[in-house]
């Protein structure tokens, strides 16, 4: 229990409301919602990084296992170059997972602003219009079969990809979205929507992996991370219907912003640790 506005709130309440916004932010933005769980749990719930990451990784992990799943009802996800990522990344995540629990929180947080940061920069410094399609990307899109013309160059870029996102998520509690969104956007020529519905897919493979590492070792508190990825799902599929419509660059800026202003406060936290 915590006083929270004067009242004496349970932390499971709380923490299904603070989940919610995670929903919300993936529903919108197709990723994200991982960068911006940690530093919702540490503010609003005063954990440590620590502890805040596996919590964040399993809401961010079965809230984008959903959103897959109505993304492969669409067609726009592309389950091939999902199970390459995924598979890379579920193979590192562990080892960040390991890592994170020999790392000082004051550094880790530090760690963590610098990535919060760079992904509001990616996010609005790598548009990619949705119909194009560049000649030096390395995953081309078959024009008769509507598939990804598999390459050396193609696969290689997937598997790097897996890789820094596996680290990442197992390290951070982050699902990885803040890498797989801009290297898809590189190195295909997929739409944003694809791009997106892909992200989460891999996500969900990730945070899988990432999540049991951590219930092995016994280190997340389940009285928060239920109702937080309960939260998280409720809002997911709620906001998903009503925003179907909204203009995506808006919202990657929106997003932008508040992962730069979230980053700073981060940092500013990291410093006085």
């Amino acid at each position: 229990l915590i006083f929270f506005n004067g009242n004496l709130v349970e932390f499971s309440f709380l923490a299904a409301f603070l989940g919610t916004t995670i929903g919300a932010i993936m529903a919108l933005t197709g990723a994200g919602g991982g960068v911006l769980s940690i530093p919702i749990l540490i503010f609003g719930l005063q954990l440590s990084l620590r502890e805040a990451a596996p919590i964040g990784l399993l809401a961010v992990g079965i809230t984008a296992a959903l959103a897959a799943l109505l993304g492969l009802r669409q067609g726009i996800v592309r389950y091939r170059a999902a199970a390459l990522i995924g598979s890379a990344g579920m193979l590192l995540a562990p080892a960040g997972v390991l890592l994170a629990k020999h790392v000082p929180n004051g550094p880790l947080m530090g760690v963590f602003a610098f990535v919060l940061a760079l992904t509001a920069w990616r996010t609005v410094s790598q548009k990619k219009d949705e119909k194009s399609e560049l000649n030096d990307t390395a995953c081309h899109l078959n024009s008769d079969t509507g598939r990804l013309s598999w390459s050396a160059p193609c696969a290689r870029a997937m598997v790097i990809t897996g890789m820094i996102s596996g680290m990442m998520s197992g390290l951070l509690g982050v699902g990885g979205g803040f890498v797989i969104v801009p290297s898809l956007r590189h190195f295909t020529s997929l739409s944003i929507r694809s791009i997106q519905a892909t992200s989460l897919a891999v996500i969900a493979l990730v945070s899988l992996s990432g999540v049991v590492a951590a219930i092995s070792s016994g280190f997340i508190r389940w009285d928060i991370a239920i109702p937080f990825a309960t939260g998280a799902m409720i809002s997911l599929l709620v906001v998903r219907r009503l925003t179907r419509d909204v203009r995506s660059d808006y919202l990657q800026w929106i997003f932008a912003i508040v992962s730069f202003c979230v980053s700073i406060l981060m940092l500013i936290k990291a410093v006085n640790l």
